[in-house]
């Protein structure tokens, strides 16, 4: 394969595959000469290290510096072995960026060929994995807090009515709720929105309340809304 400009193709569907859509942020391309050992690296490889991109031009002295001193040793001789072997610089290891901060990276590259098919150099990404998961996991968390908020107040809501008619503790009402949610296919914070809503056409008391509650309980699924349907 010919990668004279831009990084690989095939790389690129597996960066998605790894990362996701949207996560491009955590990865960045690079190319690294042989003949000089001149490096270019994207503004993403650039911040990844702790740069901010343009000010600073990466060389493999560098490159070296910013490796965990347990690992340097080891990315030298891949560097060395692309140099003198033609291969790709490909490895997994950690750097510390300017701030000291260790990032578990994984290097992914491919040979570099010149217009004429010629072996020029390597070309791929570092992809950073550092708590990947735990990153993604706040980024929901950021994204998703304030309906969780809203969320939980009206299924709050909802299992004190379901604690006051059938006369459970909060776990029960709680399953009851779940049970429901399970069973009809529907969201747990719209099935007890629906609930709650409609909780003021109950106007009779004692055994007749909790008749037509059940009834309630047992339909309100129904005038839920299709385009919320989907379990929680």
């Amino acid at each position: 394969m010919k990668h004279s400009e831009g990084l690989p193709t095939s790389g690129a569907r597996s960066l998605r595959r790894v990362l996701g859509e949207g996560r491009a942020q955590d990865a960045g391309g690079f190319k690294f000469w042989f003949a000089d050992q001149r490096w270019e690296w994207s503004d993403e490889v650039a911040r990844i290290h702790g740069y901010e991109p343009g000010t600073v031009s990466p060389t493999t002295a560098l490159l070296l510096s910013h490796k965990h001193p347990d690992d340097r040793d080891h990315v030298a001789t891949m560097i060395e072995k692309s140099v003198t072997e033609g291969e790709p610089f490909c490895s997994t290891h950690r750097i510390l960026d300017t701030g000291g901060a260790v990032h578990d990276v994984i290097v992914v590259a491919d040979q570099m060929l010149d217009d004429t098919g010629v072996l020029v150099g390597t070309t791929g990404y570092y992809i950073d994995v550092t708590d990947t998961l735990e990153r993604r996991r706040k980024q929901t968390l950021d994204d998703e807090l304030p309906s969780l908020y809203a969320a939980r107040a009206v299924i709050e809501q909802a299992k004190g009515a379901v604690m006051l008619v059938y006369g459970v503790n909060a776990e029960q009402a709680f399953d009851v709720l779940t049970w429901r949610s399970q069973e009809t296919n529907t969201k747990l914070r719209v099935l007890a929105q629906r609930l709650i809503t409609e909780l003021g056409s109950l106007t009779d008391v004692s055994g007749v309340l909790r008749t037509r509650f059940d009834h309630l309980l047992l339909t309100v699924h129904e005038r839920a809304g299709q385009h919320d349907q989907g379990a929680d």
